[in-house]
């Protein structure tokens, strides 16, 4: 059995880049979580170690997950490698900013602040998160047509790294909510130039650690959703290949890849539902009805996709005749 040292050394051999980032994240996020314990300023509510604690998570299980699939065979290899490059480069930049205006107290996100600290930050903010999009926007292109493991992980790689790319485009859609004012934690009023939150401002109550709004639509749930598609996704592939000694149809290659494309269907629909209800400035907390009939619909066409999935191949695994 291959132990963790393994599986590891072949990332840090070949996508070192990507794993230095992820060990620099894992060091931040343990700092950001003594100083949430020691340090009670707070932002917005809560500590202003909170943001970068869960950026730096966020790069971690991401930049982990990356390294991994760029250290599959693939054509292309040299140009990912350089993508991943940017894509560590433009994170670290991004996080480092987050970081240092946490430990000045004060706001990351659309600070409108004209010190020098702010201003130069907020540019490098601008153009990181355009060169994370870039690159994975990029890598996906060059993995679009190529079988990277079996079916089902190939089809949960590509599904996820087009909803990942979802996620972050869903970011920009923030930059339209308007602007607001809010008290940093050394009680300066700041001008921010948009807000998380659709129907309400960015400083009403939030739900507990990840402060989601309870009083308006937040686009961050979706943001969240999309991002971590890629991880989710393959979970869901994991979990078919165990259950397949144990579940006689889902034995068949061809029966998982089939399950993954209904998951990754349904999985799209979840974040476009979500999108929808934040836009409509409708916290995740009180869905009505459109939201509540839009889930319900949901969750049928998942259970008949993967239904039919189950129909098409008997216990063997092997797929039934189509009629024409």
């Amino acid at each position: 059995m291959d132990t963790l040292g393994s599986q590891v050394r072949p990332l840090l051999a070949r996508q070192r880049p990507l794993m230095v980032m992820v060990a620099a994240m894992m060091l931040l996020a343990c700092a950001c979580a003594v100083g949430m314990v020691v340090d009670d300023r707070t932002l917005l509510g809560v500590s202003v170690w909170v943001k970068p604690f869960k950026f730096a998570i966020a790069f971690v299980l991401y930049g982990a997950t990356l390294a991994w699939l760029l250290n599959l065979p693939h054509r292309g290899s040299r140009w990912t490698r350089r993508l991943a490059l940017v894509f560590v480069v433009a994170g670290l930049a991004d996080v480092a900013f987050i970081a240092v205006q946490a430990a000045r107290g004060t706001f990351s996100h659309f600070n409108k602040s004209d010190d020098i600290v702010n201003s130069v930050g907020q540019t490098i903010f601008m153009y990181g998160v355009l060169g994370l999009f870039a690159a994975n926007l990029v890598i996906a292109v060059i993995l679009l047509r190529q079988r990277l493991a079996d079916g089902p992980t190939t089809r949960a790689i590509k599904a996820g790294l087009w909803l990942a790319l979802a996620g972050m485009a869903i970011a920009y859609l923030v930059g339209f909510q308007g602007e607001q004012s809010a008290r940093d934690a050394n009680g300066r009023m700041v001008e921010l130039g948009a807000g998380h939150t659709v129907g309400a401002t960015d400083d009403r109550p939030g739900m507990p650690i990840t402060n989601w709004s309870t009083t308006g639509g937040d686009l961050r749930i979706p943001h969240f959703v999309g991002l971590h598609a890629l991880q989710v996704l393959l979970l869901a592939a994991v979990i078919l290949a165990a259950l397949a000694p144990r579940v006689p149809w889902l034995r068949d290659e061809g029966a998982r890849a089939a399950v993954m494309g209904v998951l990754a269907g349904g999985y799209t629909g979840l974040l476009a539902l979500l999108s929808w209800q934040a836009l409509r400035g409708q916290p995740l907390t009180e869905p009505d009805l459109l939201t509540v009939v839009g889930a319900s619909a949901l969750v049928a066409a998942t259970a008949i996709g993967l239904a039919t999935v189950r129909a098409r191949y008997p216990a063997r695994g092997v797929p039934l005749p189509v009629a024409v």
